[in-house]
Protein backbone atom coordinates (compact mmCIF):
# COMPACT_ATOMS: atom_id res chain seq x y z
CA UNK A 1 0.00 0.00 0.00
CA UNK A 2 1.14 3.70 -0.41
CA UNK A 3 0.54 6.38 1.52
CA UNK A 4 0.93 9.95 0.47
CA UNK A 5 1.08 12.29 2.94
CA UNK A 6 0.90 16.36 1.45
CA UNK A 7 3.29 18.67 4.11
CA UNK A 8 6.26 17.94 5.83
CA UNK A 9 5.59 20.30 8.71
CA UNK A 10 4.91 18.56 12.24
CA UNK A 11 1.85 16.80 11.65
CA UNK A 12 2.48 15.19 8.32
CA UNK A 13 6.39 13.97 9.56
CA UNK A 14 4.66 12.51 13.19
CA UNK A 15 2.05 10.74 10.79
CA UNK A 16 5.01 9.59 8.79
CA UNK A 17 7.09 8.20 11.59
CA UNK A 18 3.96 6.43 13.17
CA UNK A 19 2.96 5.05 9.96
CA UNK A 20 6.19 3.51 9.67
CA UNK A 21 6.32 1.85 13.53
CA UNK A 22 2.91 0.96 12.59
CA UNK A 23 3.38 -1.01 9.19
CA UNK A 24 5.30 -1.65 6.76
CA UNK A 25 3.94 0.44 3.45
CA UNK A 26 5.33 2.73 1.09
CA UNK A 27 5.27 6.12 2.65
CA UNK A 28 5.96 9.51 0.69
CA UNK A 29 6.00 12.73 2.45
CA UNK A 30 5.64 14.95 -0.25
CA UNK A 31 6.60 19.27 -0.11
CA UNK A 32 7.33 22.50 -1.91
CA UNK A 33 9.02 24.47 0.81
CA UNK A 34 12.11 22.56 1.97
CA UNK A 35 13.67 18.97 0.92
CA UNK A 36 13.98 18.04 4.90
CA UNK A 37 11.69 18.85 7.68
CA UNK A 38 12.60 21.65 9.63
CA UNK A 39 11.08 23.12 12.92
CA UNK A 40 9.38 25.80 12.21
CA UNK A 41 8.57 27.89 15.26
CA UNK A 42 12.21 28.40 15.19
CA UNK A 43 12.14 30.27 12.13
CA UNK A 44 12.92 33.45 14.15
CA UNK A 45 16.55 32.80 16.02
CA UNK A 46 17.86 31.89 12.28
CA UNK A 47 17.07 35.47 11.82
CA UNK A 48 18.51 36.74 14.94
CA UNK A 49 21.34 34.62 14.53
CA UNK A 50 20.68 32.28 17.21
CA UNK A 51 20.84 29.33 14.79
CA UNK A 52 22.02 27.77 11.51
CA UNK A 53 19.13 25.95 9.49
CA UNK A 54 20.71 22.78 10.24
CA UNK A 55 20.06 23.24 13.58
CA UNK A 56 16.73 23.65 13.42
CA UNK A 57 16.21 20.15 11.72
CA UNK A 58 15.04 17.65 14.24
CA UNK A 59 16.58 14.35 12.51
CA UNK A 60 19.52 14.03 10.75
CA UNK A 61 19.44 13.96 6.80
CA UNK A 62 20.29 10.09 6.33
CA UNK A 63 16.86 9.52 9.07
CA UNK A 64 14.55 9.52 5.92
CA UNK A 65 16.18 6.80 3.91
CA UNK A 66 17.08 4.40 7.21
CA UNK A 67 13.23 4.37 7.87
CA UNK A 68 12.22 3.89 4.03
CA UNK A 69 10.62 7.12 4.25
CA UNK A 70 10.51 8.53 0.31
CA UNK A 71 10.63 12.39 0.28
CA UNK A 72 9.01 14.10 -2.95
CA UNK A 73 10.16 17.82 -3.55
CA UNK A 74 7.15 19.35 -4.96
CA UNK A 75 3.73 21.13 -5.21
CA UNK A 76 0.88 19.31 -5.26
CA UNK A 77 -1.75 21.50 -7.36
CA UNK A 78 -5.26 18.94 -7.73
CA UNK A 79 -5.98 16.03 -6.18
CA UNK A 80 -8.08 13.70 -8.15
CA UNK A 81 -9.92 11.80 -5.37
CA UNK A 82 -11.81 9.42 -8.18
CA UNK A 83 -8.65 8.24 -9.65
CA UNK A 84 -6.61 8.33 -6.22
CA UNK A 85 -4.20 10.68 -8.12
CA UNK A 86 -2.04 13.69 -7.35
CA UNK A 87 -1.18 16.43 -10.39
CA UNK A 88 1.77 18.61 -9.84
CA UNK A 89 2.25 22.05 -10.91
CA UNK A 90 5.14 20.76 -12.95
CA UNK A 91 3.17 18.16 -14.68
CA UNK A 92 4.10 15.02 -12.76
CA UNK A 93 1.35 12.43 -11.59
CA UNK A 94 1.13 10.62 -8.21
CA UNK A 95 -0.89 7.20 -7.56
CA UNK A 96 -2.22 6.50 -3.91
CA UNK A 97 -3.99 4.53 -1.71
CA UNK A 98 -4.62 7.04 1.07
CA UNK A 99 -3.32 9.72 1.34
CA UNK A 100 -3.02 12.65 4.88
CA UNK A 101 -3.81 16.19 3.83
CA UNK A 102 -1.50 18.02 6.18
CA UNK A 103 -0.41 20.95 3.96
CA UNK A 104 -0.57 23.35 7.48
CA UNK A 105 -1.36 27.32 6.95
CA UNK A 106 -0.86 30.63 5.18
CA UNK A 107 -0.43 34.09 6.49
CA UNK A 108 -3.79 36.13 6.37
CA UNK A 109 -4.47 38.73 4.20
CA UNK A 110 -8.44 41.07 4.15
CA UNK A 111 -7.96 42.45 0.97
CA UNK A 112 -5.81 45.76 1.65
CA UNK A 113 -4.62 48.24 -1.14
CA UNK A 114 -1.47 47.17 -1.84
CA UNK A 115 -1.18 43.81 -0.08
CA UNK A 116 0.63 41.96 -2.64
CA UNK A 117 3.17 44.88 -3.18
CA UNK A 118 6.92 43.70 -2.98
CA UNK A 119 8.30 43.96 0.52
CA UNK A 120 4.47 43.01 2.00
CA UNK A 121 4.42 39.58 3.77
CA UNK A 122 3.88 37.64 6.90
CA UNK A 123 6.10 35.17 8.42
CA UNK A 124 5.08 31.37 8.32
CA UNK A 125 7.38 29.23 5.81
CA UNK A 126 11.19 28.92 5.21
CA UNK A 127 10.55 31.21 1.75
CA UNK A 128 8.91 34.14 4.30
CA UNK A 129 12.11 33.96 6.14
CA UNK A 130 14.74 34.42 2.93
CA UNK A 131 12.28 37.09 1.78
CA UNK A 132 12.13 38.44 5.34
CA UNK A 133 15.83 38.14 5.00
CA UNK A 134 16.73 40.15 1.92
CA UNK A 135 14.01 42.80 2.23
CA UNK A 136 15.84 43.39 5.41
CA UNK A 137 19.22 45.31 3.59
CA UNK A 138 19.17 48.60 4.67
CA UNK A 139 15.95 49.08 5.63
CA UNK A 140 15.34 51.97 7.60
CA UNK A 141 11.33 50.97 9.71
CA UNK A 142 9.17 48.23 9.13
CA UNK A 143 5.58 48.41 10.04
CA UNK A 144 3.97 45.38 11.67
CA UNK A 145 -0.05 44.82 11.11
CA UNK A 146 -1.49 42.27 13.74
CA UNK A 147 -1.47 41.92 17.45
CA UNK A 148 -0.82 37.94 17.29
CA UNK A 149 2.09 35.63 18.35
CA UNK A 150 3.77 35.93 15.00
CA UNK A 151 3.79 39.58 15.02
CA UNK A 152 5.45 39.93 18.02
CA UNK A 153 7.78 37.47 16.91
CA UNK A 154 9.03 39.46 13.82
CA UNK A 155 8.51 42.55 16.36
CA UNK A 156 12.01 40.99 17.98
CA UNK A 157 13.35 39.81 14.91
CA UNK A 158 13.67 42.96 13.90
CA UNK A 159 14.36 44.69 17.25
CA UNK A 160 17.62 42.21 16.96
CA UNK A 161 19.17 44.18 14.33
CA UNK A 162 18.07 47.43 15.54
CA UNK A 163 15.54 47.52 12.68
CA UNK A 164 12.56 50.46 13.98
CA UNK A 165 9.31 48.94 14.43
CA UNK A 166 5.96 49.89 14.41
CA UNK A 167 3.31 47.72 15.65
CA UNK A 168 -0.51 48.10 14.62
CA UNK A 169 -2.92 46.86 16.53
CA UNK A 170 -6.70 46.94 16.55
CA UNK A 171 -7.56 45.91 20.13
CA UNK A 172 -7.62 48.04 23.43
CA UNK A 173 -4.52 45.89 24.03
CA UNK A 174 -2.31 43.46 22.78
CA UNK A 175 -3.92 39.72 22.38
CA UNK A 176 -6.97 41.10 24.68
CA UNK A 177 -8.95 38.08 22.74
CA UNK A 178 -6.80 35.94 24.08
CA UNK A 179 -4.85 37.07 27.48
CA UNK A 180 -7.03 38.75 30.27
CA UNK A 181 -6.84 42.45 30.76
CA UNK A 182 -4.09 42.06 33.72
CA UNK A 183 -1.73 40.06 30.92
CA UNK A 184 -3.14 41.77 27.92
CA UNK A 185 -1.91 44.97 29.65
CA UNK A 186 1.71 43.79 30.56
CA UNK A 187 2.63 42.34 27.35
CA UNK A 188 1.69 45.90 26.04
CA UNK A 189 4.05 47.59 28.26
CA UNK A 190 6.63 45.06 27.83
CA UNK A 191 6.74 46.14 23.88
CA UNK A 192 7.02 49.50 24.79
CA UNK A 193 10.05 48.80 26.98
CA UNK A 194 11.81 47.16 24.64
CA UNK A 195 11.48 50.41 22.52
CA UNK A 196 8.49 49.31 19.77
CA UNK A 197 6.31 51.66 18.24
CA UNK A 198 3.13 49.81 19.49
CA UNK A 199 0.13 51.70 18.19
CA UNK A 200 -2.82 49.80 20.55
CA UNK A 201 -6.35 50.65 18.56
CA UNK A 202 -5.06 51.64 15.29
CA UNK A 203 -5.80 49.84 12.18
CA UNK A 204 -4.27 49.27 8.50
CA UNK A 205 -6.08 51.87 5.78
CA UNK A 206 -3.63 51.01 2.88
CA UNK A 207 -0.10 49.89 1.91
CA UNK A 208 1.19 52.64 -0.53
CA UNK A 209 3.34 51.43 -3.46
CA UNK A 210 6.50 53.63 -4.34
CA UNK A 211 5.31 53.28 -7.73
CA UNK A 212 7.83 50.50 -9.27
CA UNK A 213 5.61 47.94 -7.32
CA UNK A 214 7.97 48.42 -3.94
CA UNK A 215 6.17 49.16 -0.56
CA UNK A 216 6.91 52.76 0.61
CA UNK A 217 4.22 53.67 3.73
CA UNK A 218 1.05 52.74 4.79
CA UNK A 219 -1.49 54.79 6.06
CA UNK A 220 -4.15 54.11 9.10
CA UNK A 221 -7.78 54.17 9.32
CA UNK A 222 -7.41 57.62 11.22
CA UNK A 223 -5.22 59.11 8.21
CA UNK A 224 -1.85 58.67 9.53
CA UNK A 225 0.54 57.74 7.09
CA UNK A 226 4.07 55.80 8.64
CA UNK A 227 6.79 56.31 6.09
CA UNK A 228 8.53 52.01 6.18
CA UNK A 229 10.14 50.09 3.69
CA UNK A 230 8.22 46.31 4.58
CA UNK A 231 5.04 45.26 5.94
CA UNK A 232 4.39 42.53 7.99
CA UNK A 233 1.02 40.80 7.86
CA UNK A 234 0.53 39.37 11.03
CA UNK A 235 -2.95 38.88 11.72
CA UNK A 236 -3.87 35.67 12.04
CA UNK A 237 -2.98 32.42 9.59
CA UNK A 238 -5.45 30.76 7.37
CA UNK A 239 -5.72 27.36 6.69
CA UNK A 240 -3.64 26.30 3.28
CA UNK A 241 -6.68 24.39 0.91
CA UNK A 242 -6.75 26.72 -2.52
CA UNK A 243 -5.23 23.84 -4.23
CA UNK A 244 -8.28 21.68 -3.17
CA UNK A 245 -10.80 23.41 -5.17
CA UNK A 246 -12.75 21.33 -7.47
CA UNK A 247 -11.45 17.96 -6.15
CA UNK A 248 -14.45 17.16 -4.20
CA UNK A 249 -13.04 17.32 -0.90
CA UNK A 250 -15.60 18.96 1.60
CA UNK A 251 -13.69 21.90 2.79
CA UNK A 252 -15.31 25.04 5.03
CA UNK A 253 -12.70 27.06 5.86
CA UNK A 254 -10.30 23.82 6.77
CA UNK A 255 -10.70 20.30 5.41
CA UNK A 256 -13.84 18.91 7.47
CA UNK A 257 -12.97 15.73 9.38
CA UNK A 258 -14.58 13.34 11.59
CA UNK A 259 -13.78 12.40 15.08
CA UNK A 260 -10.68 10.19 12.93
CA UNK A 261 -9.50 12.60 10.93
CA UNK A 262 -10.80 11.01 8.15
CA UNK A 263 -12.78 13.70 5.42
CA UNK A 264 -15.58 12.72 2.84
CA UNK A 265 -13.74 10.40 1.30
CA UNK A 266 -12.65 6.97 2.33
CA UNK A 267 -8.76 6.44 2.51
CA UNK A 268 -8.18 10.17 2.64
CA UNK A 269 -7.66 12.03 6.11
CA UNK A 270 -6.37 15.24 7.04
CA UNK A 271 -4.39 16.86 10.33
CA UNK A 272 -2.73 19.86 11.43
CA UNK A 273 -3.22 23.06 11.03
CA UNK A 274 -5.52 22.35 7.38
CA UNK A 275 -8.06 20.42 9.54
CA UNK A 276 -11.18 21.16 10.33
CA UNK A 277 -12.73 19.71 12.62
CA UNK A 278 -16.91 18.53 12.26
CA UNK A 279 -17.50 18.13 16.08
CA UNK A 280 -14.94 19.79 18.10
CA UNK A 281 -15.06 19.13 22.06
CA UNK A 282 -16.90 21.55 24.26
CA UNK A 283 -14.47 24.42 24.62
CA UNK A 284 -12.13 23.58 21.83
CA UNK A 285 -12.05 25.53 18.03
CA UNK A 286 -12.66 23.55 15.17
CA UNK A 287 -8.98 24.40 13.84
CA UNK A 288 -6.26 25.02 16.28
CA UNK A 289 -3.01 26.39 14.47
CA UNK A 290 -0.45 24.73 16.79
CA UNK A 291 2.59 22.99 17.30
CA UNK A 292 1.50 20.25 19.78
CA UNK A 293 -1.87 20.05 18.06
CA UNK A 294 -0.42 19.00 14.81
CA UNK A 295 1.94 16.69 16.78
CA UNK A 296 -1.32 14.85 18.08
CA UNK A 297 -3.01 14.93 14.72
CA UNK A 298 -0.32 13.77 12.81
CA UNK A 299 0.25 10.48 15.44
CA UNK A 300 -3.60 9.78 15.29
CA UNK A 301 -4.25 10.35 12.09
CA UNK A 302 -1.67 7.24 11.43
CA UNK A 303 -3.36 4.38 13.51
CA UNK A 304 -6.05 5.55 11.52
CA UNK A 305 -4.56 4.90 8.62
CA UNK A 306 -3.05 1.70 9.78
CA UNK A 307 -6.16 0.69 10.43
CA UNK A 308 -6.05 1.17 14.24
CA UNK A 309 -9.02 3.37 14.65
CA UNK A 310 -8.63 5.77 17.15
CA UNK A 311 -10.73 8.78 18.45
CA UNK A 312 -8.61 12.28 18.24
CA UNK A 313 -8.25 13.33 21.60
CA UNK A 314 -6.72 16.29 22.18
CA UNK A 315 -6.64 16.69 25.95
CA UNK A 316 -6.76 19.50 28.17
CA UNK A 317 -5.78 22.92 26.01
CA UNK A 318 -2.28 24.12 26.51
CA UNK A 319 -0.27 26.66 25.09
CA UNK A 320 3.28 28.31 25.43
CA UNK A 321 4.87 31.50 24.12
CA UNK A 322 7.62 34.02 24.24
CA UNK A 323 6.51 37.84 24.45
CA UNK A 324 10.13 39.27 24.23
CA UNK A 325 11.44 38.36 27.84
CA UNK A 326 8.12 37.47 29.09
CA UNK A 327 7.90 33.55 29.12
CA UNK A 328 4.06 32.80 28.73
CA UNK A 329 2.17 29.43 29.44
CA UNK A 330 -1.29 28.66 29.58
CA UNK A 331 -2.95 24.85 31.15
CA UNK A 332 -6.49 24.60 30.73
CA UNK A 333 -9.66 27.34 30.57
CA UNK A 334 -8.23 30.59 31.43
CA UNK A 335 -10.69 33.33 28.78
CA UNK A 336 -9.60 36.67 28.28
CA UNK A 337 -13.65 37.34 29.22
CA UNK A 338 -14.61 35.26 32.37
CA UNK A 339 -18.25 33.88 32.46
CA UNK A 340 -20.21 34.66 35.55
CA UNK A 341 -19.17 31.41 37.72
CA UNK A 342 -15.43 31.89 36.86
CA UNK A 343 -13.15 33.45 39.56
CA UNK A 344 -9.51 33.52 39.90
CA UNK A 345 -6.75 34.02 41.73
CA UNK A 346 -4.04 36.53 40.47
CA UNK A 347 -0.95 37.73 42.13
CA UNK A 348 1.46 39.88 40.03
CA UNK A 349 4.78 40.75 41.06
CA UNK A 350 5.95 44.00 41.48
CA UNK A 351 8.56 43.99 38.66
CA UNK A 352 5.23 43.57 36.12
CA UNK A 353 6.82 41.12 34.14
CA UNK A 354 5.52 37.67 36.16
CA UNK A 355 1.92 36.55 37.34
CA UNK A 356 0.22 33.93 37.87
CA UNK A 357 -3.34 33.43 37.35
CA UNK A 358 -5.62 30.33 38.92
CA UNK A 359 -9.00 29.97 37.39
CA UNK A 360 -11.78 28.12 38.88
CA UNK A 361 -15.42 27.54 39.05
CA UNK A 362 -17.50 29.56 41.67
CA UNK A 363 -20.27 26.60 41.62
CA UNK A 364 -17.70 23.60 42.92
CA UNK A 365 -14.49 25.57 43.81
CA UNK A 366 -12.61 23.14 41.44
CA UNK A 367 -9.64 24.71 39.25
CA UNK A 368 -9.93 24.83 35.60
CA UNK A 369 -7.47 26.83 34.33
CA UNK A 370 -3.60 28.05 35.22
CA UNK A 371 -2.09 31.40 33.04
CA UNK A 372 1.59 31.93 33.93
CA UNK A 373 3.74 34.63 32.76
CA UNK A 374 7.44 34.86 33.44
CA UNK A 375 7.02 31.87 35.96
CA UNK A 376 6.91 27.96 34.94
CA UNK A 377 4.88 25.28 36.14
CA UNK A 378 5.09 21.73 35.47
CA UNK A 379 2.58 20.72 32.85
CA UNK A 380 1.56 17.30 34.59
CA UNK A 381 0.98 18.57 37.50
CA UNK A 382 -1.18 21.24 36.46
CA UNK A 383 -3.34 18.76 34.29
CA UNK A 384 -3.98 16.58 36.55
CA UNK A 385 -5.34 19.17 39.01
CA UNK A 386 -7.37 20.22 36.11
CA UNK A 387 -8.40 16.71 34.95
CA UNK A 388 -9.08 15.11 38.35
CA UNK A 389 -11.46 18.83 38.89
CA UNK A 390 -9.34 19.26 42.17
CA UNK A 391 -10.49 22.18 44.70
CA UNK A 392 -9.14 25.37 44.38
CA UNK A 393 -8.27 25.06 47.98
CA UNK A 394 -6.16 21.94 47.95
CA UNK A 395 -4.55 23.21 44.94
CA UNK A 396 -3.35 26.53 47.06
CA UNK A 397 -1.54 24.41 49.48
CA UNK A 398 -0.03 22.56 47.58
CA UNK A 399 1.15 24.72 45.24
CA UNK A 400 4.67 24.25 45.25
CA UNK A 401 4.52 20.50 43.76
CA UNK A 402 4.12 22.41 40.23
CA UNK A 403 7.40 24.82 40.64
CA UNK A 404 10.23 23.17 39.41
CA UNK A 405 13.62 23.21 40.50
CA UNK A 406 13.44 26.23 43.37
CA UNK A 407 17.37 25.86 43.07
CA UNK A 408 17.05 27.96 39.61
CA UNK A 409 12.99 29.63 39.82
CA UNK A 410 11.97 31.16 42.25
CA UNK A 411 8.79 30.36 44.60
CA UNK A 412 5.50 33.15 45.01
CA UNK A 413 3.56 30.76 47.11
CA UNK A 414 3.01 32.92 49.91
CA UNK A 415 2.24 35.75 48.04
CA UNK A 416 -0.41 34.06 46.09
CA UNK A 417 -1.92 32.83 48.90
CA UNK A 418 -2.17 36.37 50.45
CA UNK A 419 -4.27 37.24 47.47
CA UNK A 420 -6.45 34.62 48.05
CA UNK A 421 -6.90 35.56 51.12
CA UNK A 422 -7.40 39.08 51.12
CA UNK A 423 -9.58 37.90 48.20
CA UNK A 424 -11.84 35.84 50.61
CA UNK A 425 -10.90 35.86 53.86
CA UNK A 426 -9.69 32.40 54.01
CA UNK A 427 -6.00 31.71 55.13
CA UNK A 428 -4.33 28.44 53.07
CA UNK A 429 -1.12 27.22 54.45
CA UNK A 430 1.53 26.01 52.07
CA UNK A 431 2.53 22.55 52.20
CA UNK A 432 6.29 22.28 53.09
CA UNK A 433 9.12 22.48 49.87
CA UNK A 434 8.72 19.40 47.52
CA UNK A 435 11.68 17.67 46.49
CA UNK A 436 11.21 16.15 42.66
CA UNK A 437 11.08 13.00 44.46
CA UNK A 438 7.42 14.20 45.98
CA UNK A 439 6.17 15.27 42.17
CA UNK A 440 7.23 11.85 40.74
CA UNK A 441 5.14 10.28 43.89
CA UNK A 442 2.28 12.67 43.19
CA UNK A 443 2.01 12.06 39.66
CA UNK A 444 1.68 8.05 39.98
CA UNK A 445 -0.82 8.73 42.61
CA UNK A 446 1.01 7.47 45.74
CA UNK A 447 0.61 11.09 47.24
CA UNK A 448 -2.64 12.33 48.15
CA UNK A 449 -2.82 15.75 48.54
Amino acid sequence: MHIAIIGNGIAGVTAARFIRKLSDHKITLISAETEYFFSRTALMYIYMGHMRFEDTKPYEDWFWSKNRIELKNGYVSHVDVKEKTLHFQNGEKMVFDKLLIASGSKSNKFGWPGQDLKGVQGLYSFQDLETMEQASKNLKRAVIVGGGLIGIEMAEMFHSRHIPVTFLVREKNYWDNILPVEESKMVARHILENGIDLRLETELKEILDDGNGQVRGVVTKNGERIDCQFVGLTAGVNPNVDFLKGSDIEVKKGVLVNDFLQINHPDIYAAGDCAELLNPQTGRRAIEAIWYVGRMMGETAAYNICGKPIKYDPGIWFNSAKFFDIEYQVYGTVPAEPPAHHASVFWEHRDGRKSIRIVYDKNTENVVGFNLMGIRYRQEVCEKWIREKTPVETVLANLSLANFDSEFFREYEQEVLAVYKNQTGKTIFSKKKRRLDDVVAFLKNQVKI
